[in-house]
């Protein structure tokens, strides 16, 4: 594992950066990069179909009397505010729900664990980072159903890119001790059973090798892209896709949690994750939603999606 990239050009180049680039911020920011060009390029898509409005910039060109004009274009120029909203309030609501979720680790060492590079809970970054979009996109005057719509692809394949970048840092995101035993023949070892050396929570896997989640989840996130990107022009109401992703985003974490290390606690008599519980509750909010938005939209022709 190299928690460093730098640390692997070193290796191999015998290159030294002056600076530290670490495994899983660089892999987060080319998430980030991709989802924000998937999200550029269909919400032109929506706005050349008439299907979203556009957002008032300034005109390059001044008026007479040198004032500057406001014109319409299309939504994917805010693309980079709404990117920089879910990483902020992304990373503030994942490190927020790591730490409600090991609150007594927190009361022992509140700035250990507050400043260390690893500990996030995905679900409390999708979440802070949820509201916070819609806050914004509401602001704009837009749709907020178009908005999630067009950003259900993007955000679903960044976060299995940010998957690799947890597994190449080895940042406690792995799976329990795998079962060598019931290996299939024709899979490699290194999808069944990894030791993640050099992983940065110091922690000794080499006598217990465990399930590598991250890549499951990667490749589950990259199927699950797959058909969102296909279903896109699904003529349905705003909302709809969204849902679909909500859907199929909390069935892939309820069923990775089943092998994979968490914290558990005990609900109805059922030992449970914290992402397990909020994985079903999101389930059965994305059923409503789908229900709620299936009846199809009536368009004119000029609106009906390219």
């Amino acid at each position: 594992m190299y928690p460093r990239l730098s640390d692997l050009f070193t290796d191999l180049f015998g290159f030294q950066f002056p600076i530290p680039i670490y495994s899983f911020g660089f892999m987060v920011a080319v998430g980030a990069m991709f989802g924000a060009w998937i999200l550029q390029k269909e919400l032109d898509r929506l706005y050349g179909s008439g299907l979203i409005s556009g957002v008032k910039m300034p005109d390059i060109k001044s008026d007479k009397k040198g004032r500057k004009k406001m014109v319409e274009v299309s939504p994917s120029f805010i693309v980079g505010t709404i990117t920089l909203i879910i990483i902020g309030a992304g990373f503030a609501g994942a490190k927020m729900f790591h730490i409600f979720e090991n609150m007594d680790a927190f009361l022992r060492a509140p700035s250990r664990m507050i400043f260390t590079t690893g500990g996030f809970t995905f679900y409390g970054g999708m979440i802070v980072g949820g509201l916070g979009v819609v806050y914004y996109v509401r602001k704009k005057g837009l749709s907020v159903g178009r908005i999630a719509d067009a950003m259900a692809p993007g955000v679903m394949i960044a976060y299995g890119i940010g998957r690799i970048g947890c597994h190449l840092s080895g940042d406690g995101d792995w799976g329990i001790a795998s079962d060598i035993a019931s290996k299939p023949g024709w899979l490699p070892t290194w999808l069944w059973a990894e030791t993640y050396p050099n992983n940065i929570m110091g922690v000794d896997l080499s006598s217990t090798p465990v399930y590598p989640t991250p890549l499951y989840e990667f490749f589950a996130a990259a199927m699950i892209f797959a058909l969102l990107w296909s279903f896109r022009k699904h003529n349905h109401v705003a909302g709809w896709l969204f849902w679909v992703y909500i859907v199929f985003n909390g069935a892939e974490r309820f069923f990775i949690e089943k092998i994979r290390v968490n914290n558990q606690f005990e609900l109805l008599g059922q030992t449970v994750t914290q992402a397990e519980v909020i994985a079903l509750i999101i389930i059965v909010i994305g059923v409503i939603g789908i229900w709620k938005t299936w009846t199809k939209p009536t368009l004119t022709p000029e609106e009906r999606p390219s």
